[in-house]
C-alpha cells in the first residue's frame, strides 16, 4: 500500500523573517515614542512662549509642500517595487527601488537648500523675525525656542530619511546578484516598513511645524 503525502512549504511564521519584522516593529514603536516626545515638547514650548513666528512668514511652505508630495510619492514607488519583486520582475523591482532612493535624496537636498537659506538669511526673513522680538536676519538653532524646535524636529527626521536611503541603497546593491526573489523578499518588506514610517512621521511634522 502506497501513501502519497503532499508537503506544503510555507514560510515559518516564527522563523527568521518574522523575527526581523518583529524587531523592526519594536524599533519603530520606540522611534515613534521618541518622535512623540520631540513633537510634544515642541508644542509645549510653543504654548509657553510669545516668540513663535507664524510659519507662513518665516518658513517656505510652498517648497516644503512640494517636498512633502515628493516624499509621499516615494511610498508609492516603494510599494510598487515590492509588488514587482513578488511577481519576480527584477527589472521593475530595481527601477522602483531606485526611484525611491532618488526621491529620498531629492527630499534631503531640498531640505538642505531650505536650511542654507535660513542660515545665510535675508532682509525679508530678518523683518519677520524682528516683528517677533528676534534679532538678526537668519533663522538659526539659537533663534529662540522656535529655532531649536524647528531644527531638532526636522533634522532628526532628516537623519531617518538618510538612513532609509542608505538602507535601500544596500538592498539595491545586493539585488544585482538576484538575491531577492518572489520567495525571498522579507528584507525588502522590512525596509518598506521603515520607509513608510518615515513618510508618515513627516506628514505629522509638516502639519505641526509648517501648517498649524
Amino acid at each position: 500500500m502506497t501513501m502519497n503525502h503532499t508537503i506544503s512549504i510555507k514560510r515559518d511564521p516564527f522563523g527568521i523573517a518574522s523575527t526581523g519584522k518583529l524587531a523592526m516593529w519594536l524599533f519603530l514603536a520606540m522611534d515613534a515614542i521618541t518622535f512623540g516626545v520631540i513633537i510634544a515638547g515642541g508644542i509645549y514650548l510653543r504654548l509657553r512662549t510669545d516668540q513663535w513666528p507664524e510659519a507662513g512668514q518665516v518658513l517656505n511652505i510652498p517648497l516644503t509642500s512640494l517636498n512633502t508630495f515628493l516624499l509621499i510619492m516615494t511610498s508609492f514607488t516603494m510599494v510598487m517595487g515590492l509588488n514587482e519583486l513578488k511577481k519576480d520582475n527584477q527589472r521593475g523591482f530595481k527601477t522602483f527601488i531606485l526611484l525611491t532612493i532618488i526621491g529620498g535624496i531629492f527630499f534631503l537636498v531640498i531640505q538642505g537648500y531650505e536650511y542654507y537659506h535660513f542660515v545665510i538669511g535675508s532682509t525679508e526673513l530678518g523683518k519677520a523675525l524682528t516683528s517677533y522680538g528676534f534679532s538678526g536676519i537668519s533663522l538659526l538653532w539659537t533663534t529662540g525656542t522656535f529655532g531649536s524646535t524647528f531644527y531638532a524636529t526636522t533634522s532628526f527626521h532628516g537623519l531617518h530619511v538618510l538612513a532609509g536611503v542608505v538602507y535601500l541603497s544596500v538592498i539595491l546593491y545586493q539585488a544585482r546578484t538576484g538575491v531577492y526573489t518572489a520567495k525571498n523578499y522579507d528584507r525588502v518588506e522590512i525596509a518598506g516598513l521603515f520607509w513608510h514610517f518615515v513618510d508618515l512621521v513627516w506628514i505629522l511634522v509638516f502639519t505641526i511645524i509648517y501648517l498649524v
